[in-house]
């Protein structure tokens, strides 16, 4: 699968090199190497400077690479953090109320500006709206993209529910496989298995110390 030119392979990866170019702005001379980055992060250098040469706007200089600055603003432009996008959030529950909670959303170019659930209510300074106003909201505000925080069950029928009202973005943090429409994109996050990934690893070490 391919976001404007840029495989979600690589989209995934770009967080990491963001993360670690910002830290390492000041100490890198303004130039830093695939080589370097790849080092660092653990990863294949051939990857990372396909990566790199995607989402900068200049090339790479020989013996030197790429240009700090134009790198951060590129990988930036790409994930959509210079245009902070609005969405909303189904499902105010114990999850939901956390990720309202967390401020480090906008940073990464995503405003949560309400959320939904059975009753109406607030959490940390955010107006929690019944999902009879879900429609009229997503309207009014021109919301494309939602984070679905409900139970298994509830998850596809609130999926059908944003998507008939123009939802083309959703996160899903419930345990539930969705079926959308054709150019609706879903990221799941999904708990149970990326806890079974770190209880084998887990098991896996404890294993070579018998």
């Amino acid at each position: 699968m391919k976001i404007q030119g840029i495989s979600t392979q690589t989209l995934r990866r770009l967080p990491y090199y963001l993360n670690y170019l910002v830290s390492n702005e000041t100490e890198s001379g303004g130039y830093i190497s695939a080589a370097a980055v790849a080092a660092a992060l653990n990863l294949n250098e051939v990857q990372v400077r396909k990566d790199l040469a995607t989402v900068c706007q200049t090339r790479g200089v020989p013996k030197k690479g790429f240009f700090v600055g134009d790198l951060i603003e590129g990988i930036r432009d790409c994930l959509g953090q210079n245009n902070v996008n609005d969405a909303i959030l189904v499902g105010a529950g114990n999850l939901g109320r956390a990720l309202l909670s967390y401020k480090g959303f906008e940073q990464y170019g995503l405003n949560i500006v309400a959320a939904f659930d059975l009753k109406e209510g607030t959490a940390n300074g955010k107006k929690i709206f019944a999902l009879s106003k879900l429609s009229d909201i997503i309207s009014r505000l021109n919301i494309k993209i939602a984070v679905i925080t409900v139970p298994a069950e509830s998850a596809q029928s609130v999926c059908d529910i944003l998507t008939r009202n123009g939802i083309l973005a959703i996160w899903n943090f419930a345990p539930a496989h969705l079926k959308v429409p054709y150019g609706v994109l879903v990221q799941n996050e999904n708990m149970a298995s990326s806890l079974a990934v770190l209880s084998n690893h887990l098991k896996s070490e404890m294993d070579k110390k018998l």
